[in-house]
């Protein structure tokens, strides 16, 4: 078997880098200071709608606001591989602008691994594949030691 020579690609452009420090890719807003995610799709202030908004790069860390399994496929426009394998979701307050954004947690942690306030960072795993990408997305990776309970692979 040879080695991997498909593309690394996010699955979504412009949401995340990719990369040793990835980041999420998320808007200031000038009037306000606020901060939404993702840049395109968080709109804008609603006190000034037509206010600009800023291109920045997120926090890579945060603590775990909640968090839970999913044990169903999500919906279309979703691409899921089948069998459908479950995978653990958690909603994070970054560090830095004080935002909860939802994502997948990196593959061998389960919900009995995680508690609310737990220390978590950024990094990428693989959403799919097909014979030319790996479809990148972004996840969170808790900080400090690997689970005990899970088995899977980090890409992180």
């Amino acid at each position: 078997m040879t080695g991997n020579t498909r593309q690394r690609v996010p699955s979504v452009e412009g949401f995340f880098t990719i990369g040793d420090e990835p980041h999420l890719i998320g808007g200031r807003l000038a009037d306000s200071g606020g901060y939404c995610f993702p840049l395109h799709l968080g709109g804008s202030d609603p006190r000034n709608p037509a206010g600009e908004v800023e291109e920045v790069a997120l926090s890579r860390t945060g603590l775990i606001w909640s968090f839970t399994n999913s044990t169903y496929p999500p919906p279309p426009p979703f691409i899921i591989t089948e069998p459908y394998v479950p995978v653990v979701v958690a909603a994070v307050e970054l560090e830095l602008e004080k935002m909860v954004v939802l994502g997948q947690v990196a593959p061998g942690w389960t919900v009995d691994d995680l508690e609310v306030g737990m220390e978590v960072e950024l990094v990428t795993g693989v959403l799919h594949e097909d014979e030319e990408c790996e479809y990148l997305t972004w996840q969170w990776q808790p900080i400090g030691d690997r689970p005990v309970s899970g088995g899977g692979d980090s890409d992180g």
